[in-house]
């Protein structure tokens, strides 16, 4: 332990998508819909799923492996694990746990879940955050996945056609160059909102006492209340952050907001005044990937050059609960 603050380096990021791709004119086939409904009031145009024995865990662990690849780091070299998830394909062993042992990390080192729903990331930045300040951990995983085609009602048209799966994973370790990429951070939550994304998981009592009622399977959301909410909330909580930073909207070079309805990406852009370029999106191919949602934009962004290194950007997400959190991170050279 230190009594000086330790600077964060993101050290490396990565992102993996299932193969299966459901484009708006296959849903046509479960219920009455059409491409141009759904592109026009959400954004999207198709999704990715999870097929056969596929899951969150197989999906984070691929992810993981890349940016550990990128950040230069061993697998052996991290010493903490931290798994962000809308739901985990099973509650416990926790999917931190799973990825451990897929890594081929032998020694004991701390490895937990936790549950932001879609603002997962920024919840484990700044868990992150704190840990490497304090100078308890130098290297930590943190790795977001969803494959929410699984929970969702696929007869619940309002709810369905707006999830896809795939995971993203960041590296973050100590720097040592004392420049920190978290610029500033902040995460939030409103549990009286908490009825509007909603998913229940059910058993049964003790057959010797009383029963209780089964909730409905899958996840159910209130569309129009988590729209008003979010648009209401997240672009001035956004301006707010980068003020409370110091900054300005200017001095942000990158929006890289959560992937969750494109009409709420765009009240953000308005607020902050930023064209197109500045703002990135891909929710027109992989719909909303809950808490893997930001780090898949972050890293596929990078990989394919549409984000120049050497800059700022914003991460924003809001997410079941309700939470919602924002970052602004420098994005150095080689992190993908």
């Amino acid at each position: 332990m230190t009594d000086k603050l330790i600077p964060l380096k993101i050290a490396g990021v990565g992102y993996s998508l299932p193969e299966t791709v459901i484009t708006n004119d296959d849903l046509t086939k479960l219920y009455d819909t059409s491409d141009e409904w759904i592109y026009t009031r959400t954004g999207i145009k198709e999704r990715r799923v999870v097929s056969g024995e596929e899951n969150a865990i197989d999906l984070g662990f691929d992810a993981a492996k890349k940016a550990i690849e990128k950040s230069g780091i061993a697998a052996d070299e991290i010493d903490l694990i931290l798994a962000a998830s809308s739901a985990p394909p099973d509650l416990y062993p926790a999917i931190a746990c799973h990825i451990q042992a897929r890594l081929g990390i032998s020694k004991a080192i701390p490895a937990f879940d936790i549950t932001a729903a879609c603002s997962g990331l920024i919840y484990g930045l700044s868990i992150a955050k704190a840990y490497i300040a304090s100078g308890m951990y130098k290297n930590i995983l943190i790795v977001a996945t969803d494959n929410n085609s699984r929970l969702v009602d696929w007869t619940d048209r309002g709810t369905s056609i707006l999830f896809g799966d795939g995971a993203g994973a960041v590296v973050v370790t100590q720097a040592e160059d004392g420049i920190d990429d978290i610029i500033a951070i902040d995460i939030k939550a409103d549990g009286n909102y908490g009825h509007l994304i909603e998913l229940a998981f059910d058993g049964k009592n003790c057959p010797l006492v009383e029963q209780y009622q089964e909730k409905p399977k899958g996840i159910r959301m209130n569309g129009r209340g988590v729209y008003t909410f979010v648009a209401k909330i997240l672009p001035h909580y956004v301006e707010e952050l980068i003020t409370n930073a110091g900054m300005k909207a200017e001095d942000i070079d990158y929006l890289i907001p959560h992937q969750a309805n494109i009409r709420i990406i765009q009240a953000v852009q308005e607020r902050l005044g930023y064209p197109d370029e500045k703002v990135v999106t891909n929710i027109k191919y992989y719909g909303n990937t809950s808490a893997a949602s930001i780090p898949i934009a972050l890293a596929e962004s990078v990989e394919k050059g549409k984000i120049k290194l050497g800059t700022t950007a914003v991460l924003c997400g809001f997410g079941a609960g309700m939470t919602w959190g924002g970052a602004i991170v420098r994005l150095r050279e080689g992190i993908c």
